[in-house]
């Protein structure tokens, strides 16, 4: 169990350390690249085609280059490390057994699929631009960005349910008379 926390504490510390490097250089880099326009990672609810291609149009050469190179970079780790820490702490904090408590863990893990696969899907719009974008190309990413959303918010708010629960079961402990 020891073992498991520390994991989970490290990956927390990576996904932390690689979010703050996209949110504060990466991103607000690419969203300026493109006239001010989001990058497809930070749009929760997905995109039209049209928003893809004025999004890809609007990209300049450089913005381009950061979103395929150390954005998607940083990308590759941050997806994992995030899945980890969920995972874990959902394990750990489930009040239910082994298999509920396994079952609850996967929520973050298929939420690093549907991210791994939506930026191979990111990449590949990327690499086409605005006038080779197919309809189903931009349809799937789209999806794959609104899916990895779901899931990771599902993660995090679970998460968020169990500390609760554990802090008022411990606080109930503490708070209890002594006989």
């Amino acid at each position: 169990m020891q073992r498991m926390r520390m994991t989970a504490w490290i990956a927390f510390a990576i996904a932390v350390c690689i979010y703050g490097a996209m949110t504060v250089w990466t991103l607000p880099a690419i969203s300026q690249a493109a006239g001010g326009l989001m990058p497809f990672d930070m749009r929760p609810g997905g995109y039209s085609r049209g928003e893809a291609q004025a999004f890809l149009a609007a990209l300049s050469p450089q913005g381009r280059a950061i979103y395929l190179g150390p954005q998607q970079r940083l990308d590759l780790v941050y997806p994992a490390a995030l899945a980890l820490t969920l995972g874990i702490a959902l394990y750990l904090l489930a009040p239910f057994n082994r298999f509920w408590k396994g079952l609850l863990a996967m929520i973050p893990v298929l939420g690093m699929v549907f991210d791994y696969l939506e930026n191979a899907a990111v990449r590949a719009m990327l690499l086409v631009g605005p006038s080779g974008l197919q309809p189903g190309q931009v349809e799937t990413a789209s999806l794959l960005t609104t899916a990895k959303v779901i899931f990771d918010s599902a993660g995090y708010g679970l998460v968020l349910v169990f500390l609760i629960l554990w802090a008022l079961r411990r606080w109930r402990r503490v708070s209890a008379p002594q006989a």
